[in-house]
């Protein structure tokens, strides 16, 4: 995954949602109730199970509105979640606390919710050697922390963009006439850009066939029966080429151990970041001081 400096991107995103939430006016409701001199005591608890991802956003978030809100962090991202569970207790200014709350529980809730789902396709594969990958399916602009998601969860990261690995897809192929044409132009392409990996899309075992003459770095096995993947593997290891093998395509919590059994190196997995729903997280006021 690149970004150039995650602390630039975040600073510019946390800025982002503030504004969206806060405008320049405030929030209006606390500056009808509240003085700048009021204060709470907060708590960021889990109401429900899973995996946690965000808390590394609590911080900067919450700093950014106020700094005299003092955070006691009490979990890490990629810790489990229970019922109850204390994430984080804020001190400090009751405004700068509720500025903050529907944003950073937005972020929670959305990339808990990720890591969760990412951890049971992981759990439901972990006796095999098959590891879990994430898509390019994610929130414009929020891939970055989606990914770190899929990270907490215990899976891994595909490519981040279209600019650090040639994967020739379905539509490539279509377009070039073929797996073969489209892996010599890839080929060719990278002849002097020896660290880009090429991945070919492949959906029938005559394409898998065509595709591993020219060697490349993966092959994606879209949409393939049981068969045919089983198939692909068994050709790998009877010829003894180094070619990773991923599945891909309608991956879901009850067929990826079947498709994970028949011996691929990855399953890549959109679900896990387009349709992952929130986890239950609330803020709750404690105290008034």
């Amino acid at each position: 995954m690149r970004i150039d400096s995650e602390k630039d991107y975040l600073d510019a995103l946390i800025a982002c949602a503030l504004r969206e939430d806060l405008d320049e006016i405030g929030d209006v409701t606390s500056e009808a109730i509240f003085s700048d001199s009021d204060l709470a005591e907060a708590v960021i608890k889990c109401k429900s199970h899973g995996v946690l991802s965000g808390i590394y956003l609590i911080e900067p978030l919450f700093q950014k509105i106020d700094n005299r809100i003092k955070i006691e962090v009490c979990c890490n991202d990629g810790d489990e979640a229970a019922p109850g569970k204390v994430i984080c207790i804020l001190h400090g200014p009751v405004k700068g606390i509720l500025a903050g709350e529907r944003i950073i529980l937005n972020f929670l809730q959305r990339l808990s919710g990720i890591a969760t789902v990412t951890s049971q396709y992981v759990k439901a594969i972990e006796h095999t050697g098959t590891k879990l990958l994430d898509t390019r399916k994610t929130t414009p602009t929020l891939r970055f922390l989606e990914k770190k998601a899929v990270l907490h969860g215990g899976g891994l990261n595909h490519r981040f963009g279209l600019f650090d690995m040639i994967l020739i897809k379905d539509t490539h192929v279509k377009q070039c006439g073929g797996p073969a044409n489209a892996l010599k132009k890839a080929l060719d392409f990278r002849s002097d850009k020896k660290d880009l990996k090429i991945e070919v899309e492949v959906q029938s075992f005559e394409e898998f066939l065509e595709a591993a003459q020219y060697m490349p770095d993966r092959i994606m096995l879209d949409n393939m029966s049981l068969a045919d993947m089983k198939a692909c593997v068994e050709h790998i290891r009877k010829t003894g080429t180094e070619i990773e093998l991923e599945a891909s395509g309608n991956i879901t919590l009850s067929n990826i151990a079947s498709v994970a059994a028949t011996g691929v190196d990855f399953i890549s997995s959109g679900a896990i970041t387009h349709s992952a729903p929130a986890l239950d997280i609330h803020l709750v006021i404690k105290q008034a001081g």
